[in-house]
């Protein structure tokens, strides 16, 4: 049963799941801003264009309270989401070893400062002979 467990915990925690889980959630969460703004402001217009509906000053300030709920609801859920994110990511962290740093391919030519590769034997910008190379091989 562990095994299961860890082997869940893997496939949860890789990294396209959550980011597909995150995509939904804020997918989700846009969605009502795109609904308030068709029932409050585009609806409205149409409504108002066609003669079905006359609306006061009352209304419109209804409507534009609507609205800016629905946009401080996304923002206050990206933000909840975002710092969840940003702990699940240092707890993952915690467990992992930094990375050995990769071996160097160039090297520097003593005569003109030039990026190398590491096994020239000979500058290719001042051609100048490269007596340590020499030494290596």
């Amino acid at each position: 049963m562990s095994k299961f467990i860890q082997e869940f915990k893997a496939f949860a925690l890789r990294g396209n799941v959550m980011d597909m889980a995150v995509g939904v959630m804020i997918g989700s969460a846009f969605s009502g801003i795109v609904t308030s703004l068709t029932d409050n402001f585009i609806n409205p217009i149409i409504s108002l264009l066609t003669g079905a509906a006359r609306y006061t000053l009352q209304d419109a300030a209804a409507f534009g309270s609507n609205f800016a709920s629905s946009v401080v609801n996304f923002l206050i859920q990206a933000l909840i989401l975002f710092c969840l994110m940003k702990a699940v990511n240092k707890l993952l962290a915690l467990g992992r070893k930094p990375a050995a740093p990769a071996a160097p391919t160039t090297k520097k030519c003593p005569y003109c400062q030039s990026e190398i590769p590491i096994a020239a034997t000979r500058c290719p910008h001042c051609t100048s002979q490269l007596e340590e190379s020499a030494a290596h091989t």
